[in-house]
């Protein structure tokens, strides 16, 4: 007769006695020190606390940071008398937090290290910055060729159940940075919530997130903006940055309350969209040279019109750069500041504070500055004291919101601008819109035929009085390859209108002209208007006339 030992049932058996051994020492050891003894769980351990602590180190200590309020940090350590575990204590205090230590047992220390697996996309996480490193986005970088890629990456991440949170958020922000996304759109909907990029100007679809994630997403960015996690029925604002290598791109989030649930934007100020230079921007060469001489000027002033989202902002930045010189002060009064220039102070309005655009430009007059630039002229009295400033030996650039260049003159009577000394101050008024760029690698050449034929040749023959034309009868259209994620665009670009201040816009002015009265006053100018910009653009192939329908309006454009 034999006998059959079930080696892995005593040998379970023999680990359990072992385990309640240690528990049973460790409570003791809890008592008779004072310290409480706790069993960490994994979905208990924090992210931010796990990164106050490198892993090598809290393995080798056999200590773990499992929670972080504020500057309250819960320590579990498995052996408190652990030299190189006092040595990371104390290094703790000393960099300002409070240490409550637990005794924890080193099974549980041992499921608590596992969490470090959700750190490896981040170096570090903090209120207000997300640490992304340069092999992150390297990764992913070269992983991501269309926002579908986004959409693999990122169910994959979900579906694992070790994944953490904040690696879900920046895989979002990866992925964004990474498409060159200008903004991340978080919208919830009756049952789930849509995921969206804005790339170009356009949106697109991400993915479909369930509730659960959404609302965890949600709070983690309130928390990393500084907002209250409290309140849902109000709208927010604020901001977090992201430090990748020496970068730092700051994300600008809004929240509002919705149907469904609080409704999330997150626009990403990347510095290199910025850095856009003034001969790259799509000014057609006539009215580039022309510009150039405008802001060369010593003063006068320079209104840069069109809606929100127009590019207006990147326009003036590139005036900014393109006369900077250590000679002269250049301030700016802004709302918000959105990129930092080198060698040029700029303020930010703050309306609780009574540091409004009005304040900001009375009170850089007294800066001594040469080129002022104002954010936006919004009321009577920015215009008036901007005209002011542009008529006493200041350069002022600003912006207005119209719809084309002839607007800027109207908009300034109807502000109640004295209409005799407008065209004294105002040098140039232009107007523009952003048209997404056809992709050079899949971009498709076509005949122009029908109705599109009828409309170009209309435009052109208005075009070859002002510049020669080359019409060949051909245009592009987009496609949609790798190069471009899929979408056919790849980057935009600006179309551009301007009129200048002559004797013809000067006598016009005074008699309270429409619009219309004034685009014809400006006709022997001799500057492309927008739709004629825009067209000169479709027919180079630089965009396609469907973007520049959707952009501008061609078809009843004098």
């Amino acid at each position: 007769m034999s006998i059959k030992f079930n080696d892995d049932k005593a040998n379970k058996k023999i680990a359990e006695v072992a385990e309640h051994q240690e528990e049973e020492s460790l409570q003791r050891l809890a008592d008779n020190l004072g310290i409480p003894l706790i069993n960490i769980f994994p979905n208990s351990v924090e992210g931010d606390a796990l990164r106050l602590v490198p892993e090598n180190k809290a393995r080798g200590a056999k200590l773990l940071a499992f929670k972080l309020e504020n500057k309250k940090v819960f320590i579990g350590l498995h052996d408190p008398e652990n030299e190189t575990a006092k040595e990371i204590i104390q290094s703790l205090k000393a960099s300002g937090y409070e240490v409550i230590i637990h005794l924890v047992a080193e099974k549980t220390l041992e499921r608590g290290f596992e969490e470090y697996k959700g750190l490896s996309l981040a170096s570090a996480s903090s209120a207000g910055t997300v640490d992304i490193t340069n092999e992150a986005l390297t990764e992913y970088i070269s992983k991501v060729k269309t926002v579908a890629d986004v959409k693999i990456i990122l169910s994959e991440a979900i579906a694992k159940k070790d994944t953490h949170l904040s690696q879900i958020l920046e895989i979002i922000l990866a992925g964004a940075i990474s498409t060159l996304a200008s903004d991340i759109h978080i919208e919830p909907e009756e049952k789930d919530t849509r995921l969206r990029y804005r790339l170009d100007g356009a949106l697109y679809d991400v993915l479909i997130l369930d509730q659960k994630i959404y609302r965890l997403i949600l709070s983690r960015i309130k928390l990393l903006s500084g907002l209250k996690l409290n309140i849902k029925a109000g709208a927010q604002d604020g901001r977090f940055s992201i430090a990748s290598g020496e970068n730092e791109i700051e994300i600008r989030t809004s929240i509002i309350p919705g149907g469904y649930g609080e409704s999330v934007v997150l626009r990403i100020l990347n510095p290199k969209s910025i850095q856009t230079t003034l001969d790259a921007l799509g000014i057609n060469p006539r009215l580039l040279a022309i510009t150039k001489e405008m802001i060369a000027k010593p003063q006068g002033m320079i209104l840069n019109t069109g809606p929100t989202g127009s590019g207006k902002t990147t326009t003036l930045y590139a005036f900014l750069r393109t006369i900077y010189t250590p000679e002269v002060k250049i301030l700016t009064i802004e709302d918000p500041i959105e990129y930092r220039l080198q060698g040029i102070v700029q303020t930010q309005v703050e309306e609780e504070k009574g540091y409004t655009f009005l304040e900001g430009l009375r009170s850089s007059l007294r800066h001594d500055p040469d080129i002022i630039m104002v954010g936006e002229i919004r009321d009577e009295e920015t215009a008036r004291t901007a005209i002011d400033a542009a008529l006493t030996g200041h350069l002022v650039f600003s912006t207005l919101h119209t719809n084309n260049a002839a607007g800027a003159f109207t908009r300034l009577i109807d502000l109640g601008v004295n209409p005799k000394v407008i065209t004294s101050a105002l040098s140039m008024a232009m107007a523009q819109r952003l048209v997404r760029k056809l992709c050079s690698v899949c971009k498709k050449e076509v005949k122009i035929e029908g109705a599109d034929k009828e409309l170009i040749e209309k435009i052109v023959a208005k075009m070859q009085k002002i510049s020669p034309v080359d019409y060949k009868g051909v245009m592009w259209r987009s496609v949609g390859c790798e190069a471009c994620f899929g979408t056919g665009y790849r980057g935009r670009i600006g179309v551009y209108e301007a009129i200048l201040s002559d004797s013809a816009i000067e006598a016009a002015v005074r008699e309270n002209p429409s619009e219309r009265e004034i685009k014809k006053a400006a006709e022997p100018q001799n500057i492309f208007d927008m739709a004629e910009d825009g067209i000169s653009k479709v027919l180079s192939g630089t965009t396609s006339l469907d973007e520049l329908k959707n952009i501008v309006d061609i078809v009843t454009a004098d």
